[in-house]
């Protein structure tokens, strides 16, 4: 059954909007960063609810070119990456904030230095405007990886992220998956948001201010092994897993489509 949270947007399709993270919500938490692959009905089930709703959006982590290949494209779905420093704009392409070109150049500096001081075990990903340094592979360099990121906070002016064993290095610009969902959100009368770690809480607390606003709002946690209880602590429903978040989007579907 239908949460009656997100009932609302089913009784308004026509000016709800959706917004989903990825991993650990459309797919399951991987060992290796690279191996993550969406569940096997979301391309399909994405390009359903952009059918029905005003706005269905991904907005994450990850390079948008990563999240085009997995999704396979999906029809009307906007993706955002980088925790909204770079899209795909209506021409399919990828745009960038004009204000984190600039960075290229450091963060690719910052990755390469990374790349050669860093311990074995310690996997560098580079991801253009970021870099993100994982310890999942070797927990006792977490302490290394802290005090590098630290000092490059320090020497070049980047700001850091947490996420699930992991530092992520970007520009110092005021865009997280917060402002994005402002701006995704604008007119809409309804708006839901699913995700399972430190960087959804900035949506979830768009939603509140939202929710002020007099939209109706839903946040979803994905409360996981891995997942912050404060993200929980935030929602307003609550599943155990990705699964259990692509099983609440069907249902969605399913009640919009009747």
């Amino acid at each position: 059954m239908l949460p009656d949270a997100l009932q609302p947007l089913v009784e308004h399709p026509e000016t709800s909007a959706l917004l989903l993270d990825f991993d650990g919500t459309l797919s399951l938490i991987v060992e290796d960063p690279t191996a993550a692959r969406p569940l096997p009905e979301v391309p399909d089930l994405l390009t359903g609810l952009a059918a029905r709703f005003a706005t269905v959006a991904v907005i994450s982590g990850r390079p948008v070119a990563f999240l085009s290949e997995m999704l396979q494209q999906p029809k009307g779905v906007r993706l955002v990456g980088l925790y909204g420093l770079e899209w795909i704009d209506a021409a399919g392409q990828r745009a960038v904030v004009p204000e984190a070109t600039p960075w290229e150049d450091v963060i690719a500096a910052v990755a390469a230095s990374a790349r050669q001081l860093a311990p074995p075990g310690v996997y560098v990903e580079p991801k253009g405007l970021t870099v993100t340094l994982h310890w999942r592979h070797a927990p006792e360099q977490q302490g290394w990886i802290e005090r590098f990121v630290a000092s490059e906070v320090a020497e070049r002016g980047l700001v850091a992220h947490g996420s699930k064993f992991s530092l992520e290095l970007g520009p110092p610009l005021q865009v997280d998956k917060g402002t994005v969902a402002t701006g995704l959100t604008e007119g809409m009368t309804a708006v839901a948001a699913f995700g399972d770690d430190w960087g959804d809480l900035p949506v979830f607390r768009a939603l509140g201010q939202l929710s002020h606003l007099g939209v109706v709002v839903a946040r979803v946690a994905v409360a996981h092994g891995e997942s912050p209880p404060e993200v929980s602590a935030e929602a307003d429903v609550v599943v155990s897993s990705a699964a259990g978040a692509v099983g609440l989007l069907q249902l969605l579907l399913r009640a919009a489509a009747s």
